[in-house]
């Protein structure tokens, strides 16, 4: 058992004992009444000591403060009823008169004002604005509902009686009231905090319970009546403030519970307990003052019951009032873009449909901004979307009241005229033409491919957009900032790349990719420095597809990713394993092309790592080759390659001479290798009587020009040994081209590292053509094969 189920037994004792000696004194005359005043002090210093013990333990602080004002309280309680027992038993003869002394009165009622302060700085319900006064107006009107009940069948019985008590015992059974009343108002707000409600209870009902019982004793039993409340009633107190302490160390132990569902309650109850006097009077109850006094309460709760009314029918209105603000609000959120406030797709496409349903035409232009991806890598997302706000203002302003602007998602917008004599061919130029004005803060100039359909008979919804769709796509085709009208068979070449997408996909997946290399060898046909991957196609049902056809649909469907990855993965491990076979003079190096939108991805850098990590290829061995335009696609771009940098990884700037060549993006650009396109080799051995420099001035610039960056050099397509021999009197010493080796298998490529190195004597092979550390001064040409070499290289 439990130290306060201890006490809890203790003090029941003490009301045992305290019963069974008022029933002995009634019945026989066991001893003198003086002994009925002894019971309550006993059990107060049983429960001063079990509240005691539990301020000892771990309470919280709100809890500790709490129970240590109760404390004092029942402890100057005790006291002062211990006062009365010493001067009742004092004064035995004089009992039956003797009214309680001024100092034990003063001590009870310190007790019980202390009580009502510990009760008072307990925390309630948190509440703020019209919530706190509609708590304050509930706690008021069950106040002086449960008081009027309790004035009119206690205390004003009590003034009234045959026998009055004295005033001391009056103001205490006040009190006692008035802290019942109060915590059975406060109990109810309480949250299910540190403090337990339950405790609070029993806290209260030891004063409020016995006061009660006492006061009707008083008015039916008199002065006779003070015999049975000193030994059984007023004992119960003790009891109580015992089970309170147990209640509350049970609740440090269990789940603490949140406010309860009598404080919604209790306002209803006390306006139906106030209405007893009412009810009284109305049966007869002669109407003297203690009676008007309640009369008086009920006219207060039925004035504060209408306030409360009044505030909670303002409150209703109100919540009325933003649940349908808030209605209007999520129906426009519901159907219109967050970002620039036109209507969104869902919106669009109800209005299509109910313009096609009624009167049948319609037509939708779809406007998809140019190079939109550009704004937002360079400027950021943040300069991406005020453009796209300020887009969404331009088209308002020129559709007007003919049509419904929308935002169809991303940078892609749509305009949907239904207007009898509306012209969507005029609308799209004069869009076009304000898109050719600085808009935005940022004063950007923003192009736009424009794709128009006009709802024939049967058109449907999905339709109309569809064919608005292939309409963009083509006017895209046609080098953007452009408007296109779609036309019969505008859609059989549209779903042929995207049917083209699909089958990519399915290749991935069952594996119809091949890679085959072509050599990278010296310019005098005597050695293979290294290989350039390139990838093949082979169709079940079509052959070989040319990478020319099937490269650009990777691009735009995003499996370029994953076929470049593929790629990579695949001639990481087969260089690494013709190093294996043929030793670290075999192979210098094997490159791969690299488009742009696998260089924003995210993980490229990753995938890279994992390649050669699981090939065992080391990185100096593999070299990326990018375009000029690839580099300068934005931030993300520029972070891939100086990472790639960092590694050891070898970076060739293909194409050079066609793009944004300029020397700041080499000197931006953390190139190793320079590849001269093949449109500046063809032709450089031709004499046709003009000057042989002016033929060669490019290459002749280019070779000079690496060397004094540090830079090898690599030329593409080497088509003739005249071609090489230029070359080689120009500085060039490797090459690629079909002169000098065709694309092979990887087969074809381990014969000829065989042969290599038979024909090498041991001890004699040349050095590997390597960058020096201080900078990579030696100069090499690489020549490639031509266009159709099937690099892994999108155009824009």
């Amino acid at each position: 058992m439990t130290l306060s189920g201890r006490y809890v037994r203790a003090t029941a004792a003490v009301v045992v004992l305290g019963t069974a000696w008022c029933v002995a004194y009634l019945t026989v005359g066991a001893g003198t009444e003086t002994i009925a005043y002894v019971f309550v002090p006993i059990g107060g210093a049983v429960a001063v000591a079990s509240v005691r013990h539990l301020t000892r333990g771990g309470l919280d602080p709100v809890a500790r403060r709490f129970w240590r004002a109760v404390l004092f309280a029942v402890g100057a309680i005790t006291v002062g009823y211990g006062w009365l027992a010493v001067d009742m038993i004092t004064h035995a003869a004089e009992a039956r008169t003797r009214s309680m002394p001024i100092p034990a009165a003063g001590c009870v009622a310190a007790g019980i004002v202390i009580a009502i302060w510990a009760l008072a700085r307990v925390p309630v319900v948190a509440t703020d604005g019209v919530e706190r006064w509609r708590v304050a107006l509930d706690r008021t009107i069950a106040f002086l509902g449960c008081a009027a009940v309790l004035w009119y069948v206690g205390l004003a019985p009590m003034l009234s009686a045959r026998e009055p008590w004295s005033r001391q015992a009056m103001l205490l059974v006040g009190l006692c009231f008035l802290i019942a009343t109060a915590a059975a108002t406060k109990v109810s707000y309480i949250e299910g905090g540190p403090v337990d409600r339950t405790a609070i209870r029993l806290v209260a009902a030891a004063f409020g319970a016995p006061a009660a019982v006492v006061a009707v004793l008083a008015v039916r039993l008199g002065y006779f009546g003070s015999i049975p409340s000193q030994a059984i009633v007023m004992p119960l107190a003790p009891l109580l403030i015992t089970l309170g302490v147990a209640a509350q160390g049970r609740a440090g132990r269990e789940p603490r519970r949140g406010p309860g569902r009598l404080g919604v309650l209790l306002p209803y109850l006390a306006i139906v307990a106030v209405d007893v006097p009412l009810i009284a009077v109305a049966f007869g109850e002669p109407l003297r003052w203690p009676v008007r006094v309640a009369l008086v309460a009920t006219v207060a709760v039925t004035a504060l019951v209408t306030v409360r009314q009044y505030i909670a029918y303002r409150e209703n209105a109100r919540l009325l009032r933003n649940t349908r603000i808030q209605e209007e609000r999520l129906q426009y959120e519901v159907s219109h873009d967050g970002l620039t406030g036109l209507a969104n797709r869902a919106l669009f496409r109800d209005r299509l449909t109910a313009a096609l349903a009624t009167t049948g035409s319609a037509s939708v232009l779809l406007v998809d901004l140019d190079d939109f991806k550009t704004v937002n890598d360079l400027l950021g997302h943040g300069a991406g979307d005020r453009l796209l706000v300020s887009v969404a203002r331009l088209l308002q302003a020129e559709v007007g009241d003919v049509g419904l602007p929308a935002r169809a998602g991303g940078d892609e917008f749509a305009v949907l005229l239904t207007g009898a004599g509306t012209d969507p061919e005029a609308l799209a130029g004069r869009l076009l033409a304000a898109l050719a004005q600085p808009i935005s803060e940022h004063r950007l100039l923003v192009q736009a491919s424009i794709g128009i359909a006009v709802a024939g008979p049967g058109s449907t919804v999905d339709s109309v957009l569809l064919n608005a769709d292939v309409a963009t796509y083509n006017a895209k085709q046609r080098g953007k900032a452009c408007f296109v009208r779609y036309a019969d068979g505008m859609k059989e070449p549209v779903l042929a790349h995207m049917q083209l997408g699909g089958e990519l996909r399915r290749a991935l997946e069952n594996d119809e990719f091949r890679v085959v290399y072509q050599p990278i060898m010296r310019l005098d046909g005597t050695r293979m420095i290294g290989v350039e991957a390139l990838i093949r196609w082979h169709h079940p049902a079509r052959g070989e597809v040319g990478p020319a056809e099937f490269i650009p649909a990777a691009e735009s469907t995003g499996l370029i990713v994953p076929l470049g990855r593929f790629v990579l993965r695949e001639t990481c491990r087969q260089a690494a394993a013709w190093l294996a076979e043929f030793g670290p003079d075999a192979l210098e190096e094997a490159g791969l092309n690299v488009s742009a939108r696998q260089l924003h991805d995210p993980d490229f850098v990753a995938d890279v790592a994992g390649a050669l990590a699981d090939s065992g290829l080391p990185c100096e061995r593999l070299v990326l080759e990018v375009t000029e335009s690839a580099v300068l696609r934005g931030q993300q771009v520029s972070r891939a390659l100086f990472e790639l940098d960092r590694m050891g990884i070898r970076l060739a700037l293909d194409d050079f001479g066609t793009g944004e060549s300029s020397l700041s993006l080499l000197r931006a650009f953390p190139a190793a290798i320079i590849k001269l396109d093949k449109s500046f080799v063809d032709g450089i051995e031709i004499d046709d009587g003009r000057p042989a420099d002016a033929r060669q001035a490019v290459a002749r610039a280019v070779s000079q020009l690496a060397r004094a960056l540090g830079l090898d050099t690599v030329a593409e397509g080497v088509e003739s040994a005249e071609q090489a021999a230029v070359l080689r009197d120009l500085g060039y010493t490797v090459g690629q081209g079909f002169h000098l080796a065709e694309p092979m298998t990887a087969d074809g490529v381990s014969s000829l590292l065989a042969r290599q190195r038979s024909a090498t004597p041991a001890g004699s092979r040349a050095p590997l053509n390597r960058p020096p550390a201080a900078g990579r001064a030696t100069t090499r040409l690489a020549a490639g094969a031509g266009s159709n070499d099937g690099r892994l290289t999108g155009q824009s």
